[in-house]
């Protein structure tokens, strides 16, 4: 019986383990994932603010982190970035995002032919997450981490409802924790084109895309995950560096360079907090903060 019962008690931890790590934040259940962000670096000189918000340069390394410890590759069907829409090719500028994902890459193994740089080749970066959208049913969802401005969503979708797939948007549960991402407008804001805009060219919002579906897509806002009044909550902890120094000699090396990549922060702000949605997500808790994040990561990544 003593054999039995310790049997018993090792299998409800397994289940109680297995419950945590894939039955997360808002019903998520080892589904697959798409993620799209920002990031552009290369001057955009059509908009007062030529150039992206810099905290995806380091939310997407601890984005991909969070991903890579869990030994959740698989799930990460889809990763654009620099989707920025109308915004030029990195030239001139250094591609901070492009650095950040192929050293994740290389760092924890994953799939290159999965990320896509939106500002290199917009067409094939859509026609993949078009494609992604247009499989997802009742068993097999899509949850879209929202990391960037709509644009590039909204065209997604009216794809795929030209191609005839709307009901696929019924199974699309799009995540976001940002007013700015949900409504920044690269072109059709007066308030900051220094040109105007023809109607035609005019950008979207969240808002319309979720219109656009017949309010078939799903959508879930956690709170605003910078915390700037105390860097001891969430990801932004503007110009305190205290609380992430444990990253920077760590011996995963990995782990170092998260914290390199966060330094190129052009403003000196210790900011991922595009990163708290997928430890949301995959967690179930959207009050994370740099000690929590130091627990998870533990002794490293991919030790």
């Amino acid at each position: 019986m003593k054999i039995l019962s310790t049997l018993l008690s090792l299998l409800l931890l397994l289940l109680l383990l297995t419950t945590h790590t894939f039955a997360a934040g808002w019903g998520y259940d080892n589904n697959r994932i798409a993620i799209s962000a920002d990031g552009n670096n290369q001057p955009d000189n059509h908009h007062f603010w030529p150039r992206a918000d810099p905290d995806d340069w380091g939310a997407t390394p601890a984005t991909l982190a969070i991903i890579a410890k869990l030994k959740m590759h698989k799930n990460l069907v889809h990763y654009s970035y620099n989707n920025f829409i109308d915004a030029p090719e990195h030239t001139t500028a250094i591609n901070e995002m492009a650095i950040g994902v192929q050293g994740a890459i290389s760092y924890w193994n994953f799939d290159n032919k999965k990320f896509f740089d939106v500002s290199a080749d917009y067409k094939k970066a859509l026609a993949h997450l078009i494609q992604v959208i247009e499989v997802s049913t009742h068993k097999d969802p899509l949850y879209f981490v929202h990391m960037g401005p709509s644009e590039f969503f909204y065209r997604a979708v009216k794809a795929v409802i030209a191609n005839g797939k709307i009901d696929s948007l019924s199974h699309v549960y799009v995540l976001s924790h940002s007013g700015y991402n949900d409504n920044h407008l690269r072109r059709g804001d007066p308030k900051f084109d220094k040109k105007p805009v023809p109607e035609q060219q005019k950008h979207h919002t969240l808002t319309d895309v979720i219109e656009l579906s017949g309010k078939r897509i799903n959508y879930h806002r956690i709170k605003d995950q910078n915390a700037e009044w105390d860097v001891n909550l969430l990801w932004n902890s503007k110009q305190d560096w205290s609380v992430w120094q444990w990253m920077k000699n760590h011996s995963d090396p990995s782990v170092a360079w998260i914290y390199e990549r966060m330094k190129r922060h052009p403003d000196n702000n210790a900011d991922i907090s595009d990163a708290g949605m997928l430890y949301f997500l995959l967690l179930g808790d959207e009050n994370a903060s740099p000690q929590k994040f130091k627990k998870f990561i533990d002794q490293g990544i991919m030790p």
